[in-house]
């Protein structure tokens, strides 16, 4: 929160940070569902690495044409939880090697449903929104418990890049992410949660 709040340097006294701890208990299981079928789908199978999406993700990259194209990301919520909590927000080598120490550590000395409780309230999700909580209190005006589906998958939907990407007023990208999102989550059902 503090790095991004420096990265806008000129506008820092008039950010405002949004953000309330809430525990586990406190989120819809709406959203839980509506992120682990956006972010990784495989959450629960993995200790903490995707292998076959980081393989996917680098053949994709080597069969460009050009072949200097961006890496897609294959991040899980689990690596994604140890750059939030843990590292700083540029991408270098150094940064992605202390992310997979983290991240080892994290899948060893904490439950699934900890990392999952930890990412939802620190992930940023707007610009100054950080965590389900504040999430859901700014775009929905509602606790993150009260969360429907549709509105769980609209704050699912703008995860990959909630700096650029808006919940009100929903491009046709966001709109088709969020009903992509929908039938993600009929399709996993619920979530193996204790």
């Amino acid at each position: 929160m503090v790095i991004r709040a420096a990265e806008h340097s000129s506008a820092v006294s008039e950010m405002r940070w949004r953000h309330e701890w809430v525990p586990m208990e406190a989120l819809s299981a709406n959203l839980l569902l509506a992120v682990v079928a956006s972010e990784d789908q495989k959450f629960f199978a993995h200790s903490g690495f995707d292998f076959d999406s980081i393989r996917a993700s680098l053949q994709e990259y080597l069969e460009q044409e050009e072949g200097g194209g961006r890496l897609r990301g294959a991040s899980t919520i689990s690596q994604q939880t140890a750059k939030n909590v843990f590292l700083w927000p540029t991408r270098s080598w150094l940064r992605k090697g202390l992310e997979v120490y983290f991240t080892i550590l994290i899948e060893l000395l904490w439950s699934k449903e900890r990392i999952l409780e930890v990412y939802l309230n620190s992930i940023e999700m707007g610009i100054g929104v950080y965590g389900a909580e504040a999430a859901s209190r700014y775009y929905f005006q509602k606790s993150a418990e009260q969360l429907t589906r549709r509105q769980a998958a609209a704050i699912a939907a703008v995860l990959p890049n909630p700096r650029e990407y808006r919940i009100n007023p929903a491009s046709s990208y966001i709109r088709g992410r969020i009903d992509w999102i929908l039938v993600q989550m009929g399709q996993l059902g619920s979530l193996p949660l204790k």
